[in-house]
């Protein structure tokens, strides 16, 4: 038996799961009845009502079903999903088969060289092999290799300004990689199908190809290079020099190649045997000017050892609502979390007082909540199996409140320093440690990624955010199996951060078996124990901020899961604060007006240009696939994001009342 099978074979021996994050909040809200006024957690603004026991009534619209229902970016990928649905499968055997779909239809954004994060909920009375009734999180982020070390991507010969995108195209960036890992764990502890069988369907459609959308067509023809650089995958995706353009007939016969011995072999030869040797080899590419100094340090022991983790997920409580989320190693929950508490204190979505969505005030105290979490989330988040993340003090109510204090109506406030959540952490009572100056660093690496939600007739749930971190990852594709590994590792720290500034701990510094820091959010929230809405996106760190917008959007604004999609969204991804927005395509609506920029201009707002008339609202910000549950009929809808080609597929529908 490998090391995977035993550590995986251990880690769901220890089920059922401790529900610490959720007692940690249920205290926290205990003290605040009897705080002083000021911290007590405010309750919903006026004009916002909330049905009980309920999704907010709004989020019904489109079709409604009963027999489950997939939200995909991709309709062959969707297309999947609801065959395995439709043959008796949960939710958990659906979604393997998506995301094998998915490396054969999106290979830019995830596929088995990747990583990711699975949120799971299971029904009480949900077919499967467990009991159900419980909300968990599995753990396939990718790792760095025995040999990584905290100044490993301090490489000579090159500017810091080209650093990133050397590093995360030469083999240096590839972490071990753990969604194959992941999805053949879930199958065998929670799904119902074997995993040859969730493969089937991806085998045939890379052997015999698939049309091209356009998003696949634009990715390859705007790719910076990545396809280009590597002669394997050039000659896929760019045969005799050519990029493949839009209704191109897509061939992928080493893919499929790679998808017969794993459903023939299972995970080991991915693991341990001939496919394991050959990533080894590919990610000893380098690129120029950084040689050897460039060249991956994974070994076959490295990928050996790998084992996916099962880990409790986050939760914090919003106006009635439990939204939960992914913990460390990803930043998503604490993150997203900190901003809903901060935001909590404003009337968001009563526009009688100026909180209505898009409008001013709106904008402006939301993009004042994501600096300040941005700022923790810099020096507090890694992985916490290796550094000692303050997650009780980071969402402790009283801390929050201090932080969201910084927040003023007129004014945009200066560039915020992390805050200092130990004195509220009690495993850190008493330390008084300073922190570091602010951080002025934006995030401006490219990042794409996948994600998408699931839930079948028994009422079982699946949110999946996976990834290979940059569109098209590294650019390598491991020679003769079809695959493209990632540059996760490229999500730590570049530069050694620990004790380099007072208080910082380097939280995301690089160390062998970590797991880089993400922002990947797959989400579920819940209606006292029951799923209600799932959703999640992809997009790096504006990953954080499209989760918040659309929460937002079904709580506070009472829009649909479609409208709440197909909003607007605004994003800030540093304590720097420079602002992105959207509002290009006809169906981004209702806009951000002209005349909201111009007043987030005069509150001091960065990034929206300087030139009054000017709509600056120009961004691309994530692509968000949900799952909605009415609790009180059962019925159940999706939405689908159209910044790609989402798709919704449900089975049983219901007939309009």
């Amino acid at each position: 038996m490998s090391h995977f099978s035993i550590v995986a074979a251990a880690l769901i021996a220890c089920l059922p799961l401790a529900r610490a994050h959720d007692d940690w909040g249920d205290r926290d809200r205990d003290r605040d009845r009897h705080a002083h006024p000021a911290l007590r957690t405010p309750g919903t603004p006026p004009g916002i009502a909330l049905p009980p026991l309920a999704t907010p009534a709004s989020a019904w619209d489109g079709k409604a079903f009963r027999g489950g229902v997939v939200s995909v970016s991709h309709p062959l990928a969707a297309q999947a999903g609801a065959d395995v649905l439709a043959r008796g499968g949960n939710a958990i055997d659906a979604a393997a088969a998506v995301q094998f779909m998915l490396n054969v239809v999106e290979p830019q954004f995830s596929g088995i060289g990747g990583g990711g994060f699975m949120m799971i909920h299971l029904a009480a009375d949900g077919r499967g092999r467990d009991r159900g009734g419980r909300t968990f999180a599995l753990d396939g982020r990718e790792k760095a290799p025995a040999a990584a070390t905290p100044a490993m991507f301090q490489l000579s010969g090159t500017t810091p300004q080209a650093l990133f995108g050397i590093a995360s195209t030469s083999g240096i960036s590839v972490g071990v990689p753990g969604t194959l890992a992941l999805i053949d764990t879930a199958l065998k502890r929670w799904g119902t199908i074997r995993l040859s069988e969730a493969i089937e369907p991806a085998i045939g459609v890379a052997q015999n190809g698939f049309r091209i959308n356009r998003f696949l067509a634009a990715n390859i023809a705007g790719d910076g290079g990545r396809t280009s650089l590597q002669p394997e995958t050039a000659a896929v995706f760019r045969p005799n020099g050519v990029p493949l353009a839009e209704g191109d007939l897509l061939v992928q016969p080493d893919l499929a190649r790679t998808l017969r011995a794993i459903a023939r072999k299972g995970p080991k030869v991915f693991y341990e045997g001939e496919i394991a040797q050959a990533i080894v080899a590919a990610q000893q590419r380098s690129r120029a000017p950084v040689a050897a100094e460039g060249a991956g340090r994974m070994t076959l022991r490295d990928l050996k050892d790998y084992g996916v983790l099962v880990r409790e997920p986050i939760s914090v409580d919003y106006r009635g609502w439990r939204v939960a989320s992914m913990s460390p190693p990803s930043s998503g929950a604490l993150t997203v979390g900190q901003m809903l508490l901060m935001l909590e204190r404003f009337p968001i979505g009563d526009a009688a007082r100026g909180y209505g969505f898009g409008e001013a005030k709106t904008l402006h105290v939301m993009a004042e909540a994501m600096r300040l979490a941005f700022a923790d989330r810099a020096r507090w988040m890694g992985d916490a199996d290796f550094v000692d993340v303050p997650e009780r003090g980071l969402l402790n109510r009283h801390y929050v409140a201090s932080r969201a204090q910084l927040i003023g109506e007129s004014t945009r406030m200066a560039t915020p320093a992390a805050g200092n959540p130990l004195p509220y952490d009690e495993r850190h009572r008493g330390d008084k440690r300073s922190v570091a100056l602010p951080d002025n660093s934006e995030e401006v690496r490219p990042s794409h990624t996948t994600h998408y939600s699931i839930v079948d007739r028994w009422g079982n749930v699946v949110s999946f955010t996976t990834t290979i971190e940059s569109t098209w990852g590294t650019g390598i594709m491991v020679p003769g199996w079809g695959f493209l590994l990632n540059n996760e590792l490229t999500d730590f720290n570049l530069a050694p951060a620990k004790d380099t500034t007072p208080g910082d701990p380097g939280a995301n510094d690089v160390a062998p078996g970590k797991r880089p820091r993400s922002s990947m959010a797959p989400t579920i929230v819940f209606k006292g124990r029951e799923p209600v809405l799932a959703y999640g996106s992809p997009g790096g760190s504006t990953i954080i901020n499209s989760v918040l917008n659309v929460t937002l959007n079904l709580i506070d604004h009472g829009m649909s899961l479609q409208q709440a999609i197909d909003a607007p969204r605004l994003s800030v991804t540093s304590a720097a604060g420079t602002i992105s927005c959207e509002g290009t395509e006809a169906f981004m609506r209702p806009k951000f007006s002209v005349a909201t920029q111009d007043a987030l201009r005069a509150l001091g707002h960065l990034g929206l240009g300087t030139a009054n008339g000017a709509d600056a609202c120009t961004a691309a910000i994530g692509s968000v696939q949900g799952v909605a549950i009415d609790l009180r009929s059962g019925r159940q809808y999706g939405g689908a994001d159209l910044r790609r080609e989402g798709t919704v597929i449900g089975l049983k529908p219901v007939r309009a009342d």
